[in-house]
């Protein structure tokens, strides 16, 4: 009798989810580890930012639109590479940061799993970078509801529009 007591906690575990934040290890491939597969159906989220730029230094603020939601993963990448880059100012109330790629605040995620929405601001800090930056999230309504790889718009640096603005009259 014991045995399968035992047995169903274990599984009860491994299926449990992260009301208090997503762990590291969902740092590269946003998946929460809620022992369910993310919804296939698009995301009914959008990460809005407030810049279509960047420059090192100046805050970027990063909305998610949508539904209310109970869990997140947020980080700012480049190209293919799945470190998180850049960080995180100060987390809204009910989120907190998570360390990524060796980054102490290169994520934000859930601190509970109190309802956040489209009044939750995150304001990012861009590292000093040339290459285009895009945001993306993992979004949880609920443990079993969640949508992953929710990304926002790519935003370029202004010193490489600067770059890229110079080098057209030298090259006349």
């Amino acid at each position: 009798m014991l045995l399968p007591g035992v047995f169903i906690l274990q599984i009860l575990c491994f299926v449990g989810a992260y009301p208090n934040g997503a762990p590291t290890g969902a740092c590269e491939d946003m998946v929460p580890r809620h022992g369910v597969s993310p919804q296939p159906s698009p995301a009914p989220y959008t990460l809005l930012t407030n810049m279509k730029t960047f420059q090192p230094g100046k805050p970027i603020t990063v909305t998610i639109i949508g539904p209310a939601y109970r869990g997140v993963l947020l980080e700012a990448r480049t190209g293919s590479n799945t470190n998180a880059l850049g960080s995180w100012m100060l987390p809204p109330p009910d989120t907190k940061f998570l360390q990524c790629s060796g980054n102490p605040e290169g994520a934000v995620t859930h601190a509970n799993t109190n309802l956040k929405g489209n009044t939750t601001v995150y304001n990012w800090i861009p590292p000093s970078t040339i290459s285009p930056v895009y945001f993306i999230a993992t979004v949880a309504q609920q443990r079993t509801v969640f949508w992953v790889n929710v990304r926002s718009t790519i935003l370029t640096s202004v010193f490489e529009m600067n770059i890229e603005y110079l080098s057209h009259f030298v090259c006349l």
